[in-house]
Parts: structure tokens; sequence; C-alpha cells
């Protein structure tokens, strides 16, 4: 790589200044690294609401980076505006010979990302972009054929012979911190930019996830066990932090490979999804779009009754588990993993709605949102995308319930409407008789809504909905 007098290092979603490829490409080959992250407009102006979570935490995050960087004898250069035009701006004004950043395989990343390249080589500013959110991304994991996979087992398994302990290593930034830049700015306060405060209760920046890390690996060896019951602290708790890099994915798979046993190979399992949905989303870059992985299915002719999509947004199936799922996700920002499979099953597959408005609103309320893991599993619970669920298997959301949440300890939490309700009637309250109902304080259609659907019928519906696109456009 050449020597640079100044370079500037573009931070996005990789929040942190250690293991960051970018950071250390650029201290490595210039005598001189300026640090900076744009809040860009092209992406706020779009957002819908003033409380978002996701803001507030990037906002926290930032600041910790900030301060970081001062902490090594850096800075960080922090900017609102418009990124393609920001970063262009501070990089002819320091007088940058080379950018350097991260990849973001969003198609709107990308096509910002290209516009960014064209202007600085227009100028004479060199640009370098690596590999850092994922351990293998884009064409590093084919088939023989040297096609991208669209099944996870197999994928799993040559991503797992693929790798090796170089793939794991850490990027040695602290090496040549003294080339860091001592300049920063002021960071917009969050009401500056039109966002207020959510009263975030997530610990945030890289001391967060380090602190969330820890706690996990005190308890993996039981996450094989305990990740499917939402009622138990089984999960990592990582997925934020994942999105916004403030944890490097490379400490993560390497304590899940370094560890062993069930729970730290389920665990790195997951990671090993969420390095095949980016790379799905380079080949595929239309199911961004909305558009369904397996074509034949793009133009299913979802039913859409009227008010079911509102009624699941706003947690009134009659449905406990799914009603608790979200009003977990409306007054959190997040929700547990097996209950976003139950919630894009029921919504898909008994309210018969078209699974791209769930996608949507996912999209819209999660705090961890990632575009190629949430379009991924939606695609894959609605049986539309790669290696999805198949269309015939249906999720029944009471024994869904029996089954992971046996004693009703996550619906009571939310919905305590419930609270008083008997185990074996928890899961489908509408079940107790009158005096039942009254005997608990929660009478069915009025303190709780009655079913807004049948299973049983909407499951044969939905089969029916699959076989006619089978059907018609010959799929097996």
């Amino acid at each position: 790589m050449p020597e640079y007098q100044r370079a500037l290092v573009w931070f996005r979603r990789d929040l942190r200044d250690h293991d960051h490829a970018a950071l250390y490409h650029a201290l490595e080959c210039a005598r001189q690294v300026f640090c900076a992250f744009v809040f860009d407009r092209d992406i706020l102006d779009a957002l819908a609401r003033p409380a978002d979570r996701r803001i507030e935490f990037i906002h926290a995050s930032v600041t910790a980076l900030q301060q970081a960087l001062q902490a090594k004898g850096g800075g960080l250069i922090v900017k609102y505006g418009i990124a393609r035009n920001e970063i262009v701006r501070l990089a002819a004004g320091i007088r940058a010979d080379a950018v350097f950043y991260n990849h973001d395989d969003d198609p709107a990343a990308r096509v910002r990302d290209a516009a960014v390249e064209s202007a600085l080589n227009a100028r004479d500013i060199a640009v370098h972009h690596s590999k850092d959110a994922v351990i293998f991304e884009r064409e590093e994991v084919l088939t023989a054929s040297g096609t991208p996979y669209s099944v996870f087992t197999p994928y799993k398994n040559a991503w797992l012979k693929t790798l090796t302990p170089h793939d794991l290593q850490a990027y040695p930034v602290d090496a040549c911190v003294d080339r860091l830049a001592a300049r920063s700015t002021d960071i917009p306060a969050l009401q500056d930019m039109g966002f207020a405060p959510t009263g975030l209760k997530l610990p945030t920046g890289m001391a967060g996830g380090a602190q969330l890390l820890d706690d996990f690996m005190d308890r993996i060896d039981r996450y094989q066990a305990a990740r499917d019951f939402p009622a138990l602290k089984g999960p990592s708790y990582l997925s934020v932090h994942l999105r916004f890099g403030t944890v490097s994915i490379r400490q993560l798979a390497a304590a899940a490979w370094q560890r062993g046993g069930r729970g730290a190979q389920t665990w790195l399992s997951e990671l090993i999804w969420r390095d095949f949905y980016h790379q799905v989303l380079w080949h595929r870059p239309d199911v961004a779009a909305g558009h369904a992985f397996k074509q034949q299915y793009d133009t299913l002719p979802w039913p859409n009754p009227p008010g079911h999509f509102e009624a699941w947004c706003e947690a009134r199936t009659g449905y406990p588990l799914v009603d608790a799922a979200m009003r977990q996700l409306n007054q959190t920002g997040y929700m547990h993993n097996r209950l976003r499979m139950v919630a894009a099953s029921f919504l898909t597959k008994d309210l018969l709605v078209d699974w791209r408005l769930g996608e949507r609103y996912f999209a819209d309320k999660l705090i961890d949102f990632d575009l190629a893991a949430n379009s991924g599993g939606w695609q894959w619970a609605a049986s539309v995308g790669c290696d999805a669920q198949p269309w015939f298997r249906i999720f029944n959301p009471v024994t869904q319930s029996e089954k992971f949440d046996a004693q009703g300890r996550f619906i009571r939490r939310y919905l305590p409407e419930l609270a008083r309700a008997p185990d074996k009637f928890i899961h489908a309250p509408w079940k107790m008789s009158a005096a039942e109902q009254q005997g608990t304080g929660c009478v069915i259609g009025r303190d709780y809504p009655a079913p807004i659907v049948d299973h049983a019928v909407q499951r044969e519906q939905a089969l029916a909905l699959f076989k006619s696109a089978v059907s018609w456009s010959g799929a097996g």
C-alpha cells in the first residue's frame, strides 16, 4: 500500500477504536490520520419520529468513541449533514491524500460510497475500503462452481472449512496510535438534529459492548439450552453492538471458536447466519427492495385482510405470546429472536398479511435493525426466501407459547392483564369459562382481545395460498 502524508478514516457502522480494519490500514501507511463521523441527513431525515432509540445509541457511542480516540492522542471530527458531501469536503479541507473506510453492503450505502469514491478520485484523493463487519464477505465463500450459496448448512460447512486463525486475528491498531491527529469538533446535540432522548436503558458504546460480552461469556455454555425461552436470560444481547460495530465480529467469533462446547458452537452458528445473510444481500440486492429471494413468490397474492396488520402492530391479536412479543418490541425496541420467528410467522401465515409490511415495521422499531438479517429473517418466516421455512410448516402460536413460555412468565411481564390467568389458560385465555374470566379480572373481549382469527382455519388458507402459487408458477 502506498505511503501518504495525511489520511482520513470515515467511521460508519464500526464505532470502536480497536480491531478496526480501516483505521489500522490508515495508521499503517499515513503519517497523520484524521478520524470522522457524519450524522448522515440522507438517513436521518427519512426517520419517522424524533424519539428513535437507534440515534440515541449511535450518539452515545460516537461520544464514547471520540473520548477514546482523544485518550490515545487523537480525535474525532463529527459532522451533521449529507455524508457524501461532508466527507469529500472534509478530505479536501485537511488536504488528505487518501480516505479509508470499511464496507457497508446495504444497497443504499453502496450507491453512496460509489459517489464518494468518484468525487474523491476526481480530486486526486485515493480511496481504500476494507472488510470489517463480517468474517467472510461477498465472494469469499462460494460453491465449487463459483456461485453463492442459497442454503445455510452447506454455506456453514464451507465457512468452517475456510476459517483459519488468521481470519480471527485482531487488527493491532494501538501499534501506530502516535499517528492520530488530535483534531475534534463538538458533537451536535440530539435536539439540534431534530431528535429527542428516549430514556435508553441499554449499555452503549465500546464499554457497553464489552460489559455485555463479559456477562455473556459467563453463561455461554447454557446458550444452546436457554436461547429459545424468552423469560430466561439466554441471548447475548449483543446484536445492537454488532450492528453499530461497538464490538468486533472477530473478537466474538474468536471467543466462540476458542471456547468450544455446545453453547459456544450454537452461538458461532448464529454469527455464521449473519455472514450468510450479508452474502445474500451482496449478491441479491433486490431482496432489500422488497423482492422475494424465491422469485416465484414475488407476486404471491397476500389477502391482507383489513385491520389485521394494525392489530398485530398494536398487540391486539388475542394470542398472548404474539401480543407479548409485540409489546416488548414497541416498549423496548428489542424482540427475543424466537419471538421474531413466531411473530413473523403469525403475521404471514395466520393473518395472511404480506411479509413486506412486517419487515418494514421491524425496520422502523428494532434498535438492532440490520437490513440483511431483517430481510433474510422475514423471508425465512414467510417461506419466500433462501433456505426458508418450508411453506407447509406453519408455527402454531399456542403450542409455541406452551413450549417456550410454559409458565407464562414472559407473557405476564408484558401482558399484566393476564397476570392472574392460570398456567393452563395463559396461552389460550379465551378457553376460560365466563366465571374463570371474572375470577382472574380479565374478561376476554373487554380486558384482553378475543382471538382475531382461528389458527386452524388460517392454516388451511395459508396452505391453499402457497399451493396455488406452486401450481401456477411450476415451482416444485
